[in-house]
């Protein structure tokens, strides 16, 4: 396998926003109820690519972005400002393919010098792909929240994890 993984770039934000809404209408991974189009995600891309605590990469295969990952604001309230969180999305044929892995290796190896002490996921279930991807990277269930999303008429439940961004 040949992917790459780099810093995202605006040129990248039409493939990031094709994946993300690929999710958006087919499954309750993402409780975005709408697709996006590329010129909407602009500030989401900026707030998540300040090339310190909040990054936005991309995998590639020669010129074909396969997936990418995100660390973004946890909460508002500068109390949080050392918590972010994390997210991985794949195209459907970069699953199975070690493209998420490779993702969230190099999204915690550029962060690994920033100002953060936890990094948390919300994963809507059922999800088995990204609940075993992220134990694989340390996080650690730290709750349910049960039916809190409304998606294709049926509620959905979200787990929460997290993780320190040092490993011990």
């Amino acid at each position: 396998m040949n992917v790459t993984v780099r810093p995202a770039t605006l040129e990248d934000l039409p493939s990031i926003t094709e994946i993300h809404n690929h999710y958006t209408v087919n499954t309750h991974i993402t409780f975005d109820v709408k697709p996006y189009r590329p010129e909407e995600r602009v500030q989401w891309f900026h707030e998540h690519s300040d090339n310190k605590r909040y990054r936005l990469l991309v995998a590639c295969d020669s010129q074909t972005v396969l997936g990418y990952t995100c660390t973004g604001r946890h909460r508002t309230k500068e109390a949080y400002d050392t918590t972010v969180e994390a997210s991985v999305a794949c195209t459907p044929e970069g699953i199975g393919r070690g493209v998420g892995t490779l993702l969230y290796r190099a999204l915690f190896d550029a962060i690994a010098d920033q100002d953060i002490h936890r990094i948390v996921a919300g994963i809507a279930q059922p999800n088995l792909a990204s609940n075993a991807l992220h134990e694989r990277f340390g996080f650690q269930e730290i709750g349910l929240f049960t039916q809190v999303g409304r998606k294709f008429d049926k509620y959905w439940d979200v787990r929460w994890m997290e993780r320190p961004l040092r490993l011990p």
